[in-house]
């Protein structure tokens, strides 16, 4: 992975999808105020619409996408995906899903976090791409085998040739989860799959989301994961984390294009 700073932001992205135009976008380089500081993408958390605008505006220009197309989604916690194609409504309330697919050139795919976990999808033999976002509901249910299989049923991929990149989110030590949680985890996962790790002293249960969606990914049959390892709740010079900043934060933006 690499750190690009470019008109005034800045973002991560893969070398290895040098043909590709992404990035993962820290919280530098916006306009919105506190608690949203500075680079908020989410628009209905609280924070000035004109600033959200100006925050998009500035993400598209610094990774020269075409705004006016960009697509995505109302985050509901699911495991569903949408299929981006030319007759995606992109005008009025987006429409209900936590991953978006398209095979479609200068059609930017968009998604917001703040403790969630990124998943970038790329199939650059069939040039088409995913975005999702899994928090713990969507991990639980498959979101990122959903997408795989999304991809392999829309566009013919083969999950072989998928890569994946996990990004920026609530590592292990910081997530301490609920007897719900850990209940639903191992009814999905097993519970020897390690996705659940306990303190030796406390016994407070600890959900791995990166762990999770990496065997989720693996179990769907693809091969090529990175893994960013960035933890949002250590981070928030640089990432908006939910949990450690009590709620009242912005959400940092993710954005790919063909």
């Amino acid at each position: 992975m690499e750190k690009i700073g470019r008109a005034g932001l800045t973002f991560y992205r893969n070398e290895a999808w040098a043909d590709l135009r992404h990035g993962i976008f820290t919280r530098h380089g916006g306009v919105s105020h506190s608690p949203w500081r500075s680079l908020n993408m989410g628009a209905s958390i609280g924070d000035c619409p004109e600033a959200v605008k100006e925050n998009h505006s500035r993400v598209y220009r610094a990774l020269d996408v075409n705004g006016d197309r960009a697509a995505s989604c109302w985050l509901v916690h699911s495991a569903d995906t949408l299929i981006v194609a030319e007759d995606f409504r992109r005008n009025g309330r987006p429409q209900k899903a936590d991953a978006i697919i398209t095979n479609q050139r200068d059609t930017p795919l968009v998604m917001r976090y703040a403790d969630c976990v990124p998943l970038l999808f790329y199939d650059r033999a069939k040039r088409a791409i995913g975005l999702g976002h899994a928090g713990w509901r969507g991990t639980v249910k498959g979101m990122a085998s959903s997408v795989v299989r999304m991809m392999r049923k829309t566009y013919g991929s083969r999950a072989a040739d998928i890569e994946v990149l996990i990004g920026p989110a609530i590592s292990r030590r910081n997530y301490a989860v609920g007897e719900e949680v850990v209940g639903q985890a191992d009814a999905y996962f097993g519970d020897d799959a390690g996705v659940i790790w306990r303190d030796s002293t406390a016994g407070a249960a600890r959900l791995d989301l990166w762990r999770a969606n990496r065997i989720d990914l693996e179990r769907s049959g693809v091969t090529n994961i990175k893994l960013l390892g960035i933890c949002t709740y250590d981070n928030t010079d640089d990432f908006y984390s939910h949990r450690r900043e009590n709620g009242a934060t912005g959400r940092f933006a993710v954005v790919m294009s063909l």
